[in-house]
């Protein structure tokens, strides 16, 4: 993780102090967290498949926001380990030339089981960096199944990392990953039948009546085709994100949700439950109705 120094005025230890704190819900994440001003720092999505260099990706386009003067943070969502819930952490190996930079903060976050390959915590500690000073925040997610969905909520832009030899799959694109969208990338874009995929996938992009996604041609690890990257990065979007309504709202309803079963006991409910079973007519709905009438 990168480090503060005296030309920084972003303070990374408690930037660091503060995520900890949110993502694992220690005392006093909830003070943290309403402590927060409102902040309209962008966030930008990347999301794409297991392969696509989502991470070199990021890496390079890192230097194009440096040599721009910006602060930029990173958070990078890991795949979890099943076994052990352990992040695998491989998202910081690759950004390992940022990590002393004064003016890049990374942190990884395990995904924890979460099916739509976003952490829970992901719009809390997204929060925390919104409010600490950067001037662009990355999130760069696994794409799988719902992610693309929610990072699109969480962003204000989205793009979506492919590479030439998903041109087997490119007639199986999801609607929903068109409707997301705000530009794809095609990374590795000097591989054998890349001009073929990138001209079906504009095909497919044109089929949908009124869209105009770009398609980005990209060499991460030749640092070609970052700058227009960056640059798309740095022109705010020209349309409102409507699906932050949507992710907000599921948000509010899941912490208010956490709220009233905060009194609840699971060991006192199995006991009662047991207890309740012994009734001949047992019903599990007039039994819940009762909890939470107290």
């Amino acid at each position: 993780m990168a480090k503060s120094n005296l030309h920084s005025s972003i303070d990374f230890r408690k930037v660091a102090r503060e995520l900890t704190v949110v993502e694992n819900n220690l005392p006093g994440a909830a003070e943290v967290l309403k402590s927060l001003p409102y902040n309209t720092t962008p966030i930008t999505g990347i999301t794409g498949p297991p392969g696509a260099g989502k991470s070199t990706l990021v890496n390079a386009i890192i230097s194009a926001l440096l040599v721009k003067g910006k602060k930029v943070a990173i958070l990078a969502i890991d795949p979890t380990s099943p076994f052990n819930f352990g992040s695998l952490l491989g998202d910081r190996i690759r950004m390992v030339t940022h990590f002393n930079h004064p003016d890049v903060f990374i942190r990884s976050l395990a995904t924890r089981g979460s099916l739509g390959g976003l952490s829970a915590k992901t719009i809390e500690m997204a929060d925390v960096l919104r409010s600490s000073g950067f001037d662009h925040i990355i999130i760069e997610t696994v794409g799988v199944g719902q992610s693309e969905v929610e990072i699109a909520g969480l962003a204000d832009q989205t793009f979506v990392v492919l590479v030439p030899e998903a041109g087997d799959e490119i007639q199986n694109i999801k609607s929903g990953l068109m409707e997301i969208a705000d530009a794809f990338i095609i990374n590795k874009a000097d591989r054998e039948g890349a001009d073929s995929f990138i001209n079906n996938l504009k095909k497919i992009i044109h089929q949908k009546e009124g869209m105009q996604i770009p398609v980005l041609r990209a060499v991460a690890t030749k640092n070609e085709g970052i700058d227009e990257i960056a640059g798309m990065i740095l022109t705010p979007p020209q349309t409102p994100n409507s699906r932050r309504e949507l992710l907000l709202t599921q948000k509010a309803y899941n912490l208010i949700q956490q709220s009233r079963m905060a009194g609840i006991n699971k060991k006192k409910l199995q006991l009662d439950i047991a207890e309740a079973l012994k009734e001949k007519y047992f019903n599990l709905y007039i039994f819940v109705e009762k909890v939470l009438k107290g």
